[in-house]
């Protein structure tokens, strides 16, 4: 039986919790949730929406890479938002990471998510 392999980078921040970056297993890798945290800092980055929807998609990108997935391997995201209002502005960068032959995905306004970030982005993906 083939084992997981958990999937850690330091090119993404650490997990804040008893969780893996991702997990690798038959060809899949299941990425955890992403916030915007400065990898380096460890800080949520400054400014609004737009700014954290790209640091959570490039954090996304380093432990795709980390697995040996790509962003255009990516077959399912779900992007949790604490206020659906935020949509377009979000699906407006999101459509720049995943262009043409875009991820299924589903989005949902959550009542709070963690450090009280607007936008939290998971993924599954296959390793090419």
């Amino acid at each position: 039986m083939q084992q997981k392999e958990i999937i850690q980078t330091p090119a993404a921040p650490a997990a804040i919790g008893p969780y893996s970056q991702a997990v690798r297993w038959n060809g899949l890798v299941f990425l955890s949730g992403q916030i915007p945290l400065d990898p380096a800092t460890g800080q949520l980055v400054e400014g609004g929406i737009a700014e954290q929807t790209v640091r959570v998609l490039e954090n996304l990108k380093a432990v795709l890479e980390a697995a040996g997935a790509r962003l255009d391997t990516v077959l399912k995201t779900t992007i949790f938002l604490k206020d659906l209002g935020d949509f377009s502005a979000v699906n407006e960068i999101y459509g720049r990471y995943f262009g043409e032959n875009p991820p299924a995905r589903a989005t949902v306004e959550a009542a709070r998510l963690p450090r009280d970030v607007r936008v939290e982005i998971e993924a599954v993906a296959f390793v090419p």
